[in-house]
């Protein structure tokens, strides 16, 4: 049997429900694989979207046409400002969602879409001929023959979960592994590595002491993160009912408990190879490491305003289920606690990065694209952004249309795919705003203002939305000029001054929607300091290579560097500033610092002095 289509994509997780609506909205017939239709959209581990710098990619996301910000927002229960007493540019927008709502409302779009077809079964092989793709082979022999092939097979490929001493075949807890795939792909010339993540046990919602724990409400008047939302006027954000989220916090027993097991830990036994992601360990990895830390902070968030089950964030492991059990118990609030799903560890295939082009276009196989997690990422909205980015330039190369180009300076989303094809990974990457050397300009109120012409231009984002954000974005350069004409401007950069006082003092003030008015004062507020940190950027990124790092340079006496700065340069020993910027998951904010020590003295040679005085 033969099936022709314009474009298949392998797997519907975050990244292939993005690239296969692109694809299919761009006007490409689409066919969408999945091993299991009812799992499309499924949130594996939080049911949250966003968080720091994920909020921003879900924001540009959507600003290009993305679906992740409005499916967020329908399945929305719990929304939060996160680092509110920061700059704008670190704030972020994170929505708890109503797991199942999610789901549900992302398949009732993906299965009502014109122009995509979707079909439960496993994809056994990619075909290419002499160096390009020419379609797919799936488990029961059926050929596809296609002009571009995505895959975004997430934790699936030969996964193996891991809870204690117990092994068990599969990429999610009642899914199966993609089997034949990674062969495939080692027939094609693609060098395949090893990586693991985990989630935490789900506990029975009336097990828990609620009264034992400290309430965490939702914040109230949150701006949501899709343009379409913010249209419609009059209804409530968010959508659904509200819940109330507990927070709590491990104990000096649930430490002792965990350390006295780690026998049986697959993770500190080997039995797990693959790297974990840095950023969200599981529980006992943070016991171990971080070993002086009394507590580790654990928030309790509802399924849903009916769902029976809560997610316990900072309680990641894969510890034996009774280990688990017993050190679940040690913590406030959850001393009678019954566990309805054990944690568990997943081990998976991922393919370096490095061997994609920018449009994340396979360097090997034309027409081939790799987005997700296959491409060494963590989380979901790191994933949704490349599952946009990689649909968008298969669409466009299937109709014969120059690639979409977005530069680091635009979005945090080219931040993280340049990091990506550029660096590499060693372990699974997380976003970041210090990625970013724009940080101070790339914020989640501005995302439309920076990106909604690209998402017009390939024909996913409406007219309408374009000219929302054409006319917002008028209305703050016009009143940004206004208040530099009448010298107002000077007193809005104080900090104690806000836009909002100013209106009240004078009647000549326009009537500016709250959205611009925002954004009118952070503009002004921020102005100098966007400019000195462009003209940073570019005095590093000129400079960087010549200025050489000595064999006996201590990395430990940067004042500021983190810890894990220091780790990774201490392994890499670059020879100069320009190879540290290349080390994967070296943020540009630790080269700056290097860059700092190295001119205040600590052992710039006499070239370094000639040309970067």
């Amino acid at each position: 049997m033969e099936l022709r289509y314009d474009i298949v994509v392998v797997g519907l997780g975050h990244a292939g429900c993005e690239a296969a609506l692109a694809c299919a909205r761009m006007g490409l017939s689409t066919l969408g694989v999945t091993l299991k239709r009812e799992r499309a959209a499924v949130m594996s581990c939080n049911p949250a979207v966003g968080g720091t710098a994920k909020g921003h990619l879900v924001r540009e996301l959507d600003a290009l046409g993305g679906q992740m910000g409005r499916a967020a927002d329908l399945a929305g229960t719990h929304v939060k400002i996160l680092n509110p007493s920061k700059g704008p540019a670190v704030q972020a927008t994170r929505v708890l969602c109503d797991r199942d709502a999610y789901a549900a409302g992302m398949q009732a779009v993906l299965f009502t879409q014109p122009n995509l077809t979707v079909r439960e079964g496993e994809v056994a092989a990619v075909v290419a001929e002499e160096g390009r793709v020419k379609g797919v082979v799936l488990g029961d022999g059926t050929q596809v023959v296609a002009r571009a092939v995505l895959l975004t097979t997430g934790t699936f490929l030969r996964a193996l979960m891991h809870v204690g001493e117990q092994k068990e075949v599969g990429g999610r807890l009642g899914d199966e592994a993609a089997r034949g795939l990674s062969e495939s792909l080692h027939s094609l010339g693609f060098t395949l590595g090893r990586f693991k993540t985990g989630t935490p046990a789900r506990l029975s919602r009336d097990s828990i002491d609620w009264d034992a724990v400290t309430p965490q409400p939702g914040d109230v008047g949150v701006r949501p993160l899709s343009w379409r939302t913010q249209l419609e006027q009059g209804l409530p954000f968010p959508r659904r009912p509200s819940v109330m989220c507990g927070l709590t916090a491990t104990t000096e027993a649930t430490h002792r408990l965990l350390r006295d097991n780690l026998h049986r830990s697959p993770l500190f036994q080997g039995d797990i190879v693959g790297r974990g992601p840095r950023y969200c360990p599981s529980l006992e990895d943070k016991v171990v490491r971080f070993a002086a830390r009394e507590r580790h902070q654990v928030f309790l968030e509802p399924e849903g305003p009916t769902s029976p089950l809560v997610y316990p964030a900072g309680l990641s492991t894969s510890m034996p289920a009774d280990v688990q059990l017993e050190f679940l118990r040690t913590i406030p609030g959850l001393s009678r606690v019954e566990v309805v799903r054990y944690g568990y560890a997943v081990e998976y295939d991922y393919a370096p990065p490095t061997q994609l082009h920018p449009t994340l276009e396979t360097k090997a196989v034309a027409g081939l694209f790799f987005a997700g997690q296959l491409n060494g990422t963590s989380g979901y909205e790191e994933a949704a952004f490349q599952g946009l980015w990689a649909g968008i330039q298969a669409a466009l190369q299937v109709k014969g249309e120059p690639a979409l180009v977005v530069g680091r300076d635009e979005a945090h989303g080219a931040v993280l795919v340049d990091d990506l094809v550029t660096k590499g990974v060693d372990e699974p990457f997380r976003m970041f705003t210090s990625r970013s050397e724009h940080r101070l300009k790339l914020r989640e109120g501005n995302a439309d203002l920076r990106l909604a012409r690209h998402g017009h231009r390939v024909g996913l984002l409406p007219k309408e939305a374009l000219e929302r954000a054409e006319a917002r974005a008028q209305a703050v350069t016009a009143e940004v000029a206004r208040l530099k004409r009448t010298g107002l401007a000077m007193r809005l950069k104080r900090p104690e001054v806000t836009y909002a006082q100013l209106a009240q003092e004078r009647e000549d003030f326009p009537a500016l929607t709250p959205d611009v008015a925002e954004e009118v004062e952070v503009e002004v507020k921020y102005e100098g300091y966007i400019a000195q940190a462009a003209r940073a950027a570019a005095r590093e990124a000129e400079a960087s290579d010549r200025w050489r790092i000595p064999d006996t340079f201590r990395f430990t006496d940067v004042r500021g560097l983190g810890t894990e700065a220091v780790e990774k340069l201490s392994a890499h020993r670059p020879g100069t500033v320009g190879q540290a910027r290349r080390i994967p998951g070296l943020t540009p904010a630790a080269v700056s610092l290097l860059l700092v020590a190295l001119k205040r003295g600590q052992g710039p040679s006499s070239d370094q002095e000639q040309g970067c005085g």
